[in-house]
């Protein structure tokens, strides 16, 4: 064995795999996750479901998903306002398999993705897996995206993916309508297509619409989420895009692995459908805890980002990594992420807020 040299690809030498700290602390509050565990009801029906799913494991997964897609119809439906066909939707281990398969089908060697950074860190992964040449664009001072700006770029640039995630993160801050349809057209005009990660879309405050409003209007539109987040189902890795032509489906079906929902995922993530009243109420509790920790922040004098999402971003430090390490020492886990001088705490359960509100505080007083 001694003397042989592995032969990786030279654009991956020496790089570190994604991923956020995992670490045994009393307080996670670094991932994004939903801080509650699934209701009873809920996982009592997942465990029967599984069970009697199980004996039939010897045979592949239904590979079209289509009884999902056809609860994730309803879903939108009641969630948006937004009749969407099943046919048009398209379910994968979490929204991070659905961007790789957009990126598959539409980017690749000589193509072009743009993203308004800061934002979400994978999507650079994405494009170095596929050889899609990734350009980063600015964002405004306020996190904001200059609408007249971005449309300035996709006419130079004439990506074919433009990345655009509302809520962003790690900002939280959600794109206007009128802004995200003025994005679209000119990416129409151009032959881009567009991407609205929408990952945190369930924890937007009232009055703030989906993307999937403008589906209709733009053939070139696509919108992903995930049961991640507001289903509380990080665990069984479910997202799904929703798309305004059928034929991005067609696409996503040519660059999938073979049968690659498995079973069990497409099971649990229909138990979970069908219990959406009770997860949802876990999503406004999760709202509530926003808004009442973002005031705290800001009673305090901490500068902060309004969001859209299940998370804060919050500033400014000097020395931002120091008061992380201090909230580590003291068993509270957030994020190092975004812009320097900025940190990142997901919206966790009353008591773990309470014990974030106490240890930044004696963090700060140090």
């Amino acid at each position: 064995m001694t003397g042989f040299t592995l032969p990786v690809r030279a654009d991956l030498v020496g790089v570190r795999p994604y991923g956020a700290p995992q670490l045994d602390v009393p307080v996670q509050l670094n991932v994004n996750e939903n801080p509650y565990p699934l209701p009873d009801p809920v996982a009592q029906a997942m465990a029967e479901a599984v069970g009697a799913l199980a004996s039939g494991l010897n045979r592949y997964p239904p590979r079209e998903a289509v009884a999902l897609r056809q609860g994730l119809s309803s879903y939108l439906l009641a969630e948006s306002g937004v009749a969407v066909q099943w046919e048009r939707i398209w379910p994968a281990n979490g929204s991070n398999e659905v961007m790789h398969h957009l990126f598959l089908a539409f980017g690749g060697p000589g193509r072009t993705a743009i993203s308004f950074e800061p934002t979400y860190s994978m999507y650079p992964e994405y494009a170095r897996d596929t050889f899609t040449r990734y350009l980063p664009q600015p964002r405004e001072v306020d996190f904001s995206i200059g609408v007249d700006f971005a449309v300035s770029r996709i006419e130079d640039v004439r990506p074919s993916l433009v990345l655009l995630a509302s809520p962003n993160n790690p900002t939280g801050t959600a794109l206007p309508m009128q802004d995200l349809a003025d994005i679209c057209d000119a990416a129409l005009r151009f032959g881009s297509m567009v991407i609205v990660d929408e990952a945190y879309a369930e924890f937007r405050r009232d009055g703030v619409p989906s993307a999937l409003v403008l589906l209709e209007r733009f053939p070139n539109l696509v919108v992903t989420r995930t049961l991640s987040k507001a289903f509380g189902l990080a665990g069984a890795r479910v997202g799904y895009a929703v798309c305004a032509d059928p034929s991005v489906i067609d696409t996503c079906r040519v660059v999938r692995l073979p049968y690659h929902l498995s079973a069990v995922t497409q099971t649990v993530a229909g138990v979970a459908l069908q219990h959406v009243s009770l997860l949802q109420a876990q999503v406004s509790q999760i709202r509530r805890e926003r808004d009442r920790l973002t005031g705290w922040l800001v009673d305090g004098g901490f500068e902060v980002i309004p969001s859209d999402a299940n998370f804060i971003l919050f500033g400014m430090f000097t020395e931002r990594h120091r008061m992380w390490q201090r909230l580590l020492d003291q068993g509270v886990l957030i994020r190092e992420t975004g812009p320097d001088g900025w940190l990142r705490v997901s919206i966790g359960t009353p008591a773990e807020n309470d014990r974030f509100r106490e240890a930044l505080m004696s963090a700060v007083d140090r």
